[in-house]
């Protein structure tokens, strides 16, 4: 999945629940996924939906739109996994140990990812993997 579209983002997260609910055989990738979805009963019932693919959330609405969140920890877990950018793991080890516990130090990766892309996207510019680390950096009490 290099470069999915929306609906195969959506579909991957719906159809990830599905197997994992019905005890199937997972990919890997699935089985993160599924493991991210696990941790979010608050999507449960939007991903067990089918019709959600097709389904707009806007910041209007006042909610977070579920499948950019779940996505945006998929993307934090495979950082982390080979430490891209370099220090991130470091970084997000601290941020566990301020916390005491994974999901929301995985939270304050998130929040800075999210500030990173948008920063990048309002600049035209690559992301910038420096900031990110500070920003998590800062979040876990380091500086």
């Amino acid at each position: 999945m290099f470069n999915p579209s929306r609906d195969q983002v959506r579909n991957f997260f719906i159809d990830a629940w599905r197997k994992h609910r019905a005890r199937e055989v997972l990919t890997p990738l699935e089985t993160i996924a599924a493991d991210i979805v696990q941790s979010h009963s608050e999507y449960h019932k939007v991903v067990e939906d089918p019709e959600s693919v097709e389904r707009d959330f806007t910041p209007d609405d006042g909610q977070v739109n579920p499948f950019l969140h779940l996505s945006l920890h998929l993307a934090i877990e495979e950082q982390l996994s080979i430490d891209q950018p370099p220090g991130l793991r470091a970084a997000f080890d601290a941020a566990c140990a301020r916390h005491g516990e994974r999901h929301a130090a995985l939270h304050d990766v998130l929040e800075c990812l999210g500030e990173t892309m948008f920063n990048a996207q309002r600049n035209n510019a690559a992301p910038d993997g420096m900031a990110y680390i500070a920003c998590v950096r800062r979040r876990a009490g380091l500086s």
